[in-house]
């Protein structure tokens, strides 16, 4: 057994934890189906990594290409979710003045945008809730940068959405 070997372990493994993480990622967004397909691709390449790593456990470096494996395949999951950005965001938004125009120029750029004044350490705030597709989402965050750098920004993932004129336009 070469260095092939090794390269090979690394790859199977590499494989199986990227399948590992998206089936998780698919599982808590909801898609089940696809999450059950990706999850029988992935059992089988574990089976056939974990089986060449247990036949020859008598290499210190066949471990050692597993566990590197391991690691480098939880990174390229977590960055081939990233690309696929499954999903929807929320950003919560603060603005420290009632007089801006945040909320017309994100609906010019195609946000839905709902607003209201909320009341502050300081006195009265703006306070604008936007939902987005994740794909969209470094885009809000660059126009809210540039439109309110000094904005108080949070930012998560709704597990469900229904109803709302612009869900409706989301979702086919």
């Amino acid at each position: 057994m070469g260095i092939e070997f090794i390269f090979i372990i690394m790859g199977i493994n590499i494989l199986y934890v990227s399948f590992f993480t998206l089936r998780m990622l698919l599982v808590i967004k909801g898609y089940r189906l696809l999450a059950t397909v990706v999850a029988m691709v992935e059992v089988f390449v574990y089976l056939k990594g974990l089986a060449l790593v247990l036949d020859n456990l008598d290499q210190p470096l066949n471990l050692a290409a597993y566990c590197i494996g391991w690691g480098l395949g939880v990174y390229i999951g977590s960055k081939i979710e990233e690309y696929l950005a499954m999903g929807y965001v929320t950003l919560q938004v603060v603005v420290d003045s009632l007089e801006w125009e945040l909320p017309a120029k994100l609906r010019e750029q195609g946000f839905g945008v709902t607003s209201w004044v909320a009341e502050g350490r300081d006195g009265h705030r703006l306070m604008l809730q936007v939902l987005t597709k994740r794909s969209n989402e470094k885009k809000l965050w660059q126009l809210i940068n540039h439109i309110a750098p000094k904005a108080f920004v949070v930012s998560f993932e709704p597990k469900n959405l229904k109803g709302g004129f612009w869900v409706n336009r989301l979702r086919p």
